[in-house]
């Protein structure tokens, strides 16, 4: 895939938008733990734009640490509904004031599935940061904290958000005209 203006139909959230609201997700964490130690937990790989962005506007002291989990195989638009952790933490989050920051919620499979083995580890707190929720497709409750946008049930991508795994690095999240996307094999 050469150019990502072949398949955009829309830039939904651009990134004068998106910058402003993780500038606001910033002061609003660094409000709800002005007087505590916070680690930061980025869902790799699409959490990762959105999680530097988000850490420069936490004024608070923090660490971060990062897990890989798949439920998406490569061309595919939906999740699987099974995760499995490929990198997992290296940091040990008992009695840690933990944010696990993901780039969007759609099924809340995933991420649900994370939150449970989280919690067998003793966090003392353990919230989501989500930059994008997909409430239409939810199929098991995810509680998001602190949130960017809601969005309508499209398939997006940029600002973390791969295509085949390009565009990540996009300031944008743009919606895929499904008319012109081959997914690759």
């Amino acid at each position: 895939m050469k150019n990502y203006q072949d398949v955009l139909a829309e830039i939904l959230i651009d990134a004068e938008k998106l910058q402003k609201r993780v500038q606001e997700l910033g002061a609003q964490i660094s409000a709800d733990y002005q007087h505590t130690d916070l680690l930061l937990i980025c869902i790799l790989r699409g959490g990762v734009p959105f999680m530097v962005d988000l850490s420069r506007h936490i004024t608070v002291p923090h660490m971060m640490d990062f897990m890989a989990v798949s439920s998406y195989g490569a061309g595919r638009r939906e999740s699987s509904g099974s995760a499995r952790v490929t990198l997992d933490l290296q940091t040990d989050i008992r009695d840690q004031n933990v944010l696990l920051v993901e780039d969007i919620v759609d099924s809340g499979h995933t991420i649900s599935s994370v939150l449970q083995m989280l919690e067998t580890r003793q966090p003392k707190t353990l919230k989501v940061c989500a930059l994008l929720d997909k409430p239409e497709r939810r199929e098991a409750h995810v509680p998001i904290h602190y949130l960017g946008f809601t969005i309508p049930n499209k398939f997006v991508f940029g600002y973390g958000l791969d295509l085949d795994e390009y565009f990540r690095n996009l300031p944008f999240v743009g919606v895929v005209d499904l008319d012109k996307y081959k997914p690759s094999e």
